[in-house]
């Protein structure tokens, strides 16, 4: 019995440290690219039109910060700088040794439809860490005048605090899990979507650990599937986490899906569950509620479930 578990404990630790090399492998590259919406099939009208742009014009701000992600990446709608109103907000949690600035067309296209979206340079997103700091930061804009003295602050009064989301993808996909559930600013949130979430075995070997029991918010899951699995999360791995969470929740695998491409290659539903979850949008709904939701019958996802994810 000793010999099997000392194998066992041998087979984990070679697959962490393949697991690992893949991860900083796949940092070295782009993200995600530029082109992606105009290359990303979809298998839907409501994917399809909320993969591409919406109608805002997008202006990037970035503040420099003491901490170890280095800085604020703001992207939002370019009428806020003269508007009056309100934008809800996405925020983001990077993937393993991926900062926002090695995928910015993504917080670029949630910015088009009108949101604000704050990310940062961390590289270690598990802990949601660089989430809550983001949050506390987006509440000191909001609530004053100037940051700088004798400079006016465009965001002052004009983040909509109730309508939060949260977004992330592979160990960022933990972070969403963990910002919601164990960070101060947790009830912050109004709804989130993880992507690719690292399972629940190797999390807890990587001292990653999350509960996703916990999760009381709508959650949208969705992972890769084909072309041997996603490596990060099986369909099995990802069911398990599904399983884990009270209500509210779908989920979804992407067929012919790589795992670093889930980043981007559901794009237009998770734009749209945003879309629904924080704006009200009644068209983007239809692709989540309902016994004829889209993405429910959408024939380029498999595995679909859904139970009671209706917004909040």
């Amino acid at each position: 019995m000793k010999n099997v578990l000392k194998i066992a404990g041998i087979l984990l630790l070679i697959g962490i440290v393949v697991i690992i090399v893949l991860l900083k492998y796949a940092a070295g590259r782009p993200a995600a690219p530029t082109d992606y919406q105009r290359k990303v099939e979809t298998g839907g009208e409501i994917e399809a039109a909320y993969l591409a742009s919406g109608s805002f014009e997008v202006s990037v701000y970035e503040e420099p910060v003491l901490q170890v992600f280095k800085k604020y990446v703001i992207y939002y709608p370019a009428e806020l700088e003269t508007s009056e109103k309100q934008y809800p907000v996405i925020v983001i949690c990077n993937g393993s040794g991926t900062p926002i600035s090695k995928y910015p067309t993504v917080p670029k296209h949630y910015a088009s439809w009108g949101f604000i979206v704050i990310g940062t340079e961390e590289e270690h997103a598990w802990n949601g860490f660089g989430a809550e700091m983001s949050v506390r930061h987006l509440q000191r804009l909001n609530d004053n005048e100037q940051i700088e003295e004798g400079k006016a602050n465009i965001f002052y009064q004009k983040i909509d605090l109730s309508n939060v989301g949260i977004v992330g993808h592979s160990q960022g996909g933990v972070g969403v899990l963990n910002a919601i559930t164990a960070q101060p600013h947790k009830d912050t949130y109004k709804a989130a979507v993880s992507l690719s979430p690292t399972n629940k075995e190797l999390a807890h070997a990587l001292e990653w650990d999350y509960d996703a029991t916990l999760v009381n918010v709508p959650i949208l899951l969705i992972s890769g599937a084909g072309g041997g699995d996603d490596w990060v999360v099986t369909g099995e791995q990802l069911k398990s986490i599904y399983s884990d969470i009270p209500a509210h929740k779908i989920m979804a695998r992407r067929n012919n899906t790589a795992h670093n491409e889930v980043l981007y290659a559901p794009d237009g539903y998770v734009t749209a569950w945003f879309m629904w979850q924080l704006q009200g949008d009644q068209n983007a709904a239809k692709a989540f509620a309902g016994d004829k939701a889209e993405l429910l019958v959408n024939p380029l996802y498999q595995d679909q479930r859904a139970e009671s994810a209706a917004a909040r």
